[in-house]
């Protein structure tokens, strides 16, 4: 294990990559927290690698994970909610929900895009809040979330959205318009 922990603290990234692909179905819980932090490396691809052996890990995790939401690293914040809502962990909702409020944009973006995935109805008005966040991918996201709850959004949130001027917030806006109809909330 010694071995394991120095090449996902100093290895390259082929190594770490390595590495972490064998250990997909590992149970002990101080390699699953170094896999983790490794949502936070320097490497997209050792990030990307990390995600994707989280999401494989048929062990229960849950509780690491969640704990994970409250990292210093932005990467591990949003990247660990996203990975909550790839295992379907509903568990997670009120933390992820919490992460709304996050000041790292991505981070707001992520956990919009975890509580969308896991159709998290009691979401509401977190994902009603971001319509109107200042960044333009949080907006994105808590379009997408809106749709995936089939939530309605009124005209008037929809006409300030539509000042961005943004061909994927068109898009979104386009789905909300179908499904909202004139009643809009």
């Amino acid at each position: 294990m010694e071995g394991i922990i120095k090449i996902l603290d100093a290895g390259t990234t082929q190594e770490k990559i390595r590495i972490i692909e064998s250990l997909e179905c590992t149970d002990n819980l101080e390699i699953v927290k170094k896999i983790i932090s490794k949502l936070g490396d320097d490497s997209i691809q050792v990030r990307g690698e990390a995600f994707s052996s989280l999401i494989l890990n048929e062990n229960d995790i849950s509780d690491l994970l969640i704990k994970s939401l409250n990292s210093d690293n932005k990467y591990v914040r949003g990247y660990t909610a996203l990975v909550l809502a790839n295992r379907n962990n509903t568990n997670a909702i009120p933390q992820i929900i919490n992460m709304t409020k996050d000041e790292n944009s991505m981070v707001r973006s992520c956990a919009l895009g975890a509580l969308g995935h896991l159709k998290a109805k009691q979401a509401k008005k977190a994902i009603e809040n971001c319509l109107t966040d200042s960044n333009l991918e949080v907006k994105k996201s808590a379009l997408q979330a809106a749709i995936y709850i089939n939530e309605q959004i009124s005209e008037n949130i929809i006409k300030e959205i539509s000042k961005d001027n943004d061909p994927e917030l068109e898009r979104l806006l386009i789905c909300i318009k179908r499904k909202s109809g004139p009643e809009g909330i």
